[in-house]
C-alpha cells in the first residue's frame, strides 16, 4: 500500500512511520508512507494555505484551492505509479465525520492500494473542498473521536498504523491480527498472562498451566465475551453471536481468566 499524508508537518509524519514496525514495513518493501507538505501548493508570495472565514469569525480556515491542488496532485502521483484510482481512497480528518473504527481499518486494508490522509489545522478545511471534483476517487471523512486537537497529524498516524499493521507482512506474522483487542466478532480480546507463575500473591489462571489448549481456547473465549459484556455493553450488545458463544456464555464449567470472574 501507498500512503500519502498531506500535512503542514512532514516531520511529525516522517518520526512516527520510519520508525519501528512501520518503519520495517518500509524497509521490506510491504508499505510505502509519504508525507506531502500541503504548503507547497500555496499560490502566492507567502505560501499561505489559511485564510479567514467567509462571513466573519474566529480563527483560519484551510484554503479550498490549496487542499484541493494537494489532493490532486497525490491521486497524480498515485496513478502515475501505476495505482488504479478505483483503489485509491481520500479521507479528510475532520471531526464531523465517522468515528475510525477496526472495520473500517480493516476495509480500507482490504480495498485500498493508495490511502490519502489529509490532515486538518485551525478551524478545518473550506467545505467545498470535501466535494470537489477528484475524478471519480472514493472521497470520505473521518474522526478518530470525540475530542478537539490542534492538527490531524496525531488523528493521521492513528489512522494509518491501525490500517498498515493489518497489510500482509507489515507484522511479519500474519496470524497476529487472528486475535485482535477490536475482532472481527465484534468483542475485546481475552486477558493475557506471563511468567511469573505467582507474582505478590496473585497466580496465573491453573486453566492456562494446564496443557490443555482445548480448554485454554474456550477459557479464552469465554473471557472476551465476559470482558465485553462487563467493560463495554454496547460492543457485547452489537457483538456477531453464534450458537457457541451463547452456549459458551451460560456454561459454568468453563470460566474465564479472572478468578474471580463469574458468569
Amino acid at each position: 500500500m501507498l500512503v500519502t499524508v498531506v500535512t503542514l508537518f512532514p516531520d511529525m509524519i516522517d518520526a512516527v512511520c520510519g520508525a519501528s514496525i512501520l518503519g520495517r514495513a518500509q524497509k521490506d518493501g510491504a508499505l510505502t508512507v509519504r508525507a506531502l507538505q500541503l504548503r507547497d501548493f500555496a499560490t502566492d508570495k507567502h505560501r499561505s494555505v489559511d485564510d479567514s472565514p467567509a462571513g466573519g469569525g474566529a480563527g483560519m480556515v484551510l484554503k479550498v484551492d490549496v487542499v484541493t491542488a494537494a489532493v490532486r496532485a497525490a491521486i497524480a502521483a498515485g496513478a502515475a505509479a501505476g495505482i488504479d484510482v478505483a483503489t485509491t481512497r481520500v479521507r479528510f480528518l475532520d471531526a464531523r465525520g465517522p468515528v475510525f473504527s477496526q472495520s473500517t481499518a480493516r476495509s480500507l486494508a482490504t480495498t485500498t492500494r493508495h490511502l490519502i490522509v489529509v490532515c486538518g489545522r485551525y478551524e478545518g478545511f473550506d467545505h467545498r473542498a470535501f466535494s470537489a471534483d477528484y475524478g471519480g476517487v472514493d472521497v470520505g471523512l473521518i474522526s478518530i473521536g470525540d475530542i478537539v486537537l490542534t492538527g490531524g497529524e496525531l488523528s493521521a498516524m492513528v489512522v494509518v498504523d491501525a490500517v498498515a499493521r493489518l497489510l500482509p507482512g507489515v507484522l511479519g506474522n500474519d496470524a497476529s491480527t487472528d486475535c485482535e483487542s477490536h475482532g472481527t466478532d465484534g468483542l475485546l480480546e481475552h486477558r493475557h498472562y506471563t511468567r511469573p507463575v505467582d507474582f505478590e500473591g496473585q497466580k496465573l489462571p491453573a486453566v492456562l498451566l494446564s496443557g490443555d489448549h482445548k480448554r485454554i481456547d474456550q477459557a479464552r473465549a469465554k473471557d472476551g465475551l465476559l470482558l465485553t459484556r462487563r467493560l463495554r455493553p454496547d460492543l457485547f450488545v452489537r457483538r456477531r453471536r453464534s450458537k457457541a458463544s451463547d452456549k459458551l456464555l451460560v456454561d459454568d464449567r468453563v470460566k474465564g481468566l479472572d478468578p474471580e470472574e463469574r458468569p
